[in-house]
């Protein structure tokens, strides 16, 4: 029998222990088997393009590698202000803009700005489980607000209102959402701005996948709409359009007494975001956006192929309006999503997740990550095809 280190013992109550047996029951299966497709995880196969590259060494090598102000390096500032008004339509300046290390970092020091012990949280579901965490660990309540297959798994204001309760003080919106890459239109976001004016309710608004778009699919910017900047802080960062997840380079943005206030929390979390990033990122701003389109296009052929597969196979799905996500429904397989995913991955070795790892408590979903070359995408499909012949 085991027993609890001291410092194990006497863990802070914001520390909540995750579940992880099944995430890490499902790596260990795939370490054992050879050639297993991963279809899992959101990290973009491409290498970050190769100016980006040529940035952060040219940084390094002219000794530009110090601390930066903790905010970020004026000049990338700068230039996320000008790509958030070029691209979205947002107002913002340069010092209404804080540099972090990724949106991960952003999601906490917002939640560190924001949330108060007992103030309730409403958070896009099925969804990104960080924002549980953060919300947890600075003593509020995440509410969950659930996205529908019948509705492409879009935003519904009708499902936020149902759920406000005297303790909401704020709305997470995800869009394009992970894991199930919907994009809510703008006649939602228009009616859930409404919403929240109405009822007096921040929002975080993460637009970490708003590049990646497809078919015509139209993303609206809530903090655009009128009455919403003051009220609005948006998300964004370099990892999924630039392929530069393990660069760490976010931001956030919002009104600058907010901003202000943020300085120090975010100093006393990691000083500045590395500094060699910095300069990476702000060559993805400013250089050229070439290779960008070419990781879009390639998703959106990896995207249509999948599509028309999973109909080839009976599955259904939400629209992907965005993301790289498919986020299909298993349910006619007659068993759990979790348990199909083991199956899949033990006689195809193609490794997907279930929903119930993104907060989706039905356990008849699974997301499956279009990020591998197009012949693997392809391999993995003829695959999961031979296994569910086998298994029907």
């Amino acid at each position: 029998m085991s027993t609890l280190s001291p410092l194990a013992g006497r863990l802070a109550a914001r520390i909540v222990p995750e579940d992880e047996s099944y995430r890490t029951k499902m790596l260990a299966i795939a370490a054992g088997l050879d050639d297993v497709i991963a279809l899992g995880r959101g990290d973009p196969d491409f290498h970050t393009p190769a100016h980006i590259c040529a940035a952060a060494k040219r940084a390094i090598d002219s000794n530009a590698h110090h601390y930066t102000p903790p905010t970020g390096l004026p000049a990338l500032r700068e230039a996320i202000a000008e790509h958030l008004g070029a691209r979205y339509g947002l107002a913002y300046e340069a010092d209404e803009v804080v540099v972090t290390a990724g949106v991960q970092e952003s999601i906490m020091l917002t939640m560190l700005g924001l949330i108060d012990p007992g103030d309730e949280v409403l958070i896009t579901s099925p969804r990104f489980t960080t924002y549980d965490t953060a919300v947890r660990m600075c003593g509020g309540v995440p509410v969950p607000v659930p996205t529908r297959e019948a509705d492409d798994f879009a935003l519904m204001p009708a499902e936020i209102e149902a759920r406000i309760t005297p303790r909401t003080k704020a709305l997470i919106l995800v869009s394009p959402n992970n894991p199930t890459g919907a994009v809510t239109p703008p006649a939602a976001i228009r009616a859930i701005a409404a919403l929240c004016e109405k009822h007096d309710l921040l929002v975080v608004s993460d637009e970490i996948y708003a590049a990646i778009i497809y078919d015509g699919a139209e993303h609206l910017s809530i903090a655009t709409l009128p009455g919403m900047r003051e009220r609005t802080i948006t998300l964004n960062g370099f990892s999924k359009s630039h392929a530069m997840t393990g660069w760490r380079v976010g931001y956030l943005a919002a009104p600058r007494d907010f901003v202000r206030s943020l300085t120090e929390p975010r100093h006393t979390l990691s000083i500045n975001a590395c500094t060699v990033s910095q300069h990476a990122a702000l060559a993805a701003l400013t250089g050229p956006q070439e290779p960008v389109a070419e990781m879009l296009a390639a998703y959106a052929e990896r995207r249509a192929f999948l599509m028309r597969a999973f109909d080839a196979l009976g599955f259904r799905y939400g629209y992907p309006g965005g993301a790289f996500y498919l986020y299909a429904n298993v349910a006619s397989e007659a068993e759990p999503a979790s348990v199909f995913c083991e199956r899949l991955l033990r006689s195809a070795r193609v490794l997907i997740f279930p929903g119930t790892l993104f907060g989706d408590e039905e356990d008849r979903h699974v997301r499956i990550s279009f990020l591998q070359p197009l012949r693997r995408i392809e391999e993995a499909v003829e695959r999961m095809a031979a296994a569910l012949e086998t298994g029907r």
